[in-house]
């Protein structure tokens, strides 16, 4: 390892030097892996990496609240309705980790030489991660470049995981797709690479390597929130009407009246069509809407949100958690109603999915899809879900095994939008949801009907 100079150390002592510094000066080559160009990273900013260490995007778990009950949940643990879990699954799942090498239960999340700083840090555009790798680079990258090169993240940076979850472009959150790297106005207003052009740290502030900010997908408990008042006061309008609408609609509602505006959506996933020998299909767009290892999908553009009160707080299916498979199993979903003073009208993503469950125990299955033994490798249910469920930690601890029986579930999960904000001359009006609107359904949100025409006296009726 090339040592230090004091002049090298006194340059890196500040935040602002880090971008400015010319890192070609401090790093040496050739490497072969990640962890080779971390050894050299954490000969200056160990600090920085034990910092990062502590963050959700390392340990992808966060101690939270739910309704009645403390836990520990992340990605590493949380179920879905897309891939469904990444137990077993891991050298897929983890190609999005932060970090290198994390191939089952026995990665060492102490080693900080397994940080991968040059997923967040690259500036050259090259660093690209083997997508079944445990989070090793590809070979074709070349590491002296790229480490040579770090500076602050971009979009792009953010991007190469948030952009692609769950499998490929937009598939996951809706308002977050490729088309936000470099987005126009009408696009995101925020991050308008013209305008505004904000990078996703400008919202979602950091200190030590803490993110502000929750997926309520994996941490509907999160307390990091971030907000449109962060920048915007509580009555933004000159409209003094539009202003009392604040207390019960949320800003995203009005001004994000379509998500997935550029590229289509997931909008669904069944996985019980999955092994039919049926003609693999695909849809205008081009995306496939069949596929003989994953089942069924259906994809959105341009799609107007769902909206729920939500009040800050979520809820969430836990790794062995009874269910009803009689109705839809609620995997993620927003908490607040009508008479809750914290609640406000959301928009949000609905994905629905039908995933395998066990019959016996009544709990959600976590199958092994990758790999050998894997779904993809031997079409075998039961295999799948047996291999799967004795890789799975929650499981294991739990005492939960595969009890040889299986069916398959209804469930849906609730992603909030916050991105692709558009242009105030394309927000909602006010004959979208009154009068014959149809945007909102009133009775659903606990209205005897729209608001302006029957008063009811409740906190949220509109004056």
């Amino acid at each position: 390892m090339k040592t230090m100079t004091l002049f090298m150390v006194l340059a890196l002592s500040s935040p602002l030097a880090y971008a400015k510094f010319d890192h070609k000066e401090a790093i040496t080559g050739p490497f072969t892996q990640g962890s080779d160009v971390t050894s050299q990273c954490i000969e200056c900013h160990e600090d920085h990496a034990k910092e990062f260490m502590k963050s959700s995007h390392w340990t992808w778990e966060l101690k939270q609240e739910l309704p009645g009950r403390t836990v520990m949940r992340g990605k590493k643990n949380s179920i879905n309705n897309f891939c469904v879990s990444i137990s077993g699954n891991e050298p897929r799942c983890t190609s999005c980790h932060a970090g290198y090498g994390w191939k089952d239960n026995s990665f060492d999340f102490s080693d900080m030489t397994k940080v991968d700083c040059l997923v967040c840090h690259d500036t050259t555009g090259t660093y690209v991660k083997e997508p079944a790798g445990a989070g090793e680079p590809m070979a074709k990258v070349d590491l002296t470049r790229v480490a040579q090169n770090v500076g602050q993240p971009v979009r792009d940076n953010c991007g190469t995981c948030h952009f692609y979850g769950g499998g490929g472009d937009a598939v996951k959150h809706g308002d977050l797709d490729s088309s936000m790297s470099y987005p126009d106005k009408a696009t995101d207003v925020h991050m308008d690479t013209d305008g505004n052009d904000f990078q996703c740290q400008t919202c979602h502030t950091t200190e030590s390597h803490q993110i502000t900010g929750n997926a309520m997908g994996v941490s509907p408990g999160g307390e990091t929130p971030i907000g449109c008042e962060n920048c915007h006061d509580s009555a933004p309008h000159q409209n003094k009407k539009l202003n009392t609408h604040t207390a019960a609609v949320a800003c995203q509602t009005c001004h994000i009246p379509f998500f997935a505006k550029n590229e289509p959506t997931k909008m669904r996933w069944d996985w019980s069509t999955a092994g039919d020998k049926l003609p693999e299909t695909k849809d205008e767009y081009g995306k496939s809407t069949f596929m003989n290892k994953k089942g069924t999908f259906v994809w959105q553009k341009n799609v107007p949100p769902q909206y729920a009160w939500f009040n800050g707080n979520a809820d969430a299916y836990m790794a062995g958690d009874k269910i009803d498979p009689k109705g839809v199993v609620k995997l993620t979903y927003p908490l607040g109603n009508i008479g809750d003073a914290k609640a406000k009208i959301y928009p949000f993503k609905v994905h629905t999915g039908k995933q395998i469950y066990d019959t016996k125990h009544n709990i959600i299955i976590t199958p092994k899809t990758y790999g050998e033994g894997g779904y993809w490798d031997k079409y075998d249910w039961d295999l799948a879900a047996d291999l799967g469920m004795k890789a799975n930690a929650t499981m294991i601890e739990k005492g939960l095994s595969y009890s040889g029986q299986h069916d398959f579930v209804e469930t849906e999960m609730w992603w909030r939008i916050n991105h692709m904000v558009s242009p105030k001359d394309q927000a909602l009006q006010c004959s979208d949801c009154h009068n014959k609107g149809q945007r909102l359904d009133w009775k659903a949100l606990g209205y005897d009907g729209d608001p302006m025409k029957n008063k009811q006296g409740k906190r949220h009726t509109v004056k």
